[in-house]
């Protein structure tokens, strides 16, 4: 995939989550995310953060943190939530939905993987259904699986992922891990997702964090 076609991808969803935050009510806005200890606005408040990051800003946060990057990350997403109100954190991802802008050290398609995986984060706490392009699930399982960021490879090591709702597969091992493509993505970047989704012998060393 082409850097013209991962930045078309990444606008839609941006534009599409924009849409769906505009349509939230004040307490769906405070509902916890899937993402632990977050909330929906700390979320969509983390969205427009890596269009907006500095190398420096960076460094600074992680040295305030103490070394530990997901503090900061935590923290930076908290602190830009307490500082703009929902309309303008909607306003702010809709400016930046179409720029190539990248947080750094992320990779072209960490910004495609961002904007499905807290998608889901935000809609499915709320009930809401918000389906993923094939073409953008697939090309982001295949990339978080090799990445070492996610952390996938180790979690998921001696299983086999096979989507049930498009033809894809990956990895080795006497386990299978079966399940629709955007559920293979959350499990893929550490997120809960709900025990009917899945199914396969893999599962059961997973039970726990499910």
């Amino acid at each position: 995939m082409n850097p013209h076609e991962i930045t078309t991808l990444v606008e839609a969803e941006r534009l599409g989550l924009a849409d769906l935050l505009d349509d939230l009510s004040g307490q769906e806005w405070r509902t916890g995310s899937l993402c632990p200890g977050w909330t929906v606005h700390d979320v969509a408040a983390h969205l427009t953060l890596s269009t907006r990051s500095t190398f420096l800003g960076m460094l600074g946060g992680v040295i305030r943190a103490g070394g530990d990057f997901n503090k900061m990350v935590a923290v930076q997403a908290r602190t830009r939530a307490a500082r703009f109100t929902p309309a303008e954190l909607v306003a702010q991802i809709r400016q930046s939905a179409g720029s190539a802008r990248r947080a750094p050290g992320a990779g072209p398609l960490d910004p495609l993987v961002d904007a499905l995986v807290h998608g889901q984060d935000i809609a499915r706490p709320l009930g809401r259904v918000r389906p993923m392009p094939v073409a953008a699930v697939t090309v982001a399982l295949d990339y978080v699986l090799g990445s070492r960021f996610y952390g996938a490879r180790r979690r998921l090591d001696g299983t086999r992922l096979i989507a049930t709702d498009l033809d894809w597969s990956s990895g080795q091992g006497p386990d299978d891990i079966r399940g629709p493509a955007g559920d293979l993505l959350l499990l893929a970047t550490g997120r809960s997702t709900a025990p009917a989704a899945l199914s396969g012998p893999g599962t059961a060393r997973l039970q726990p964090t499910l």
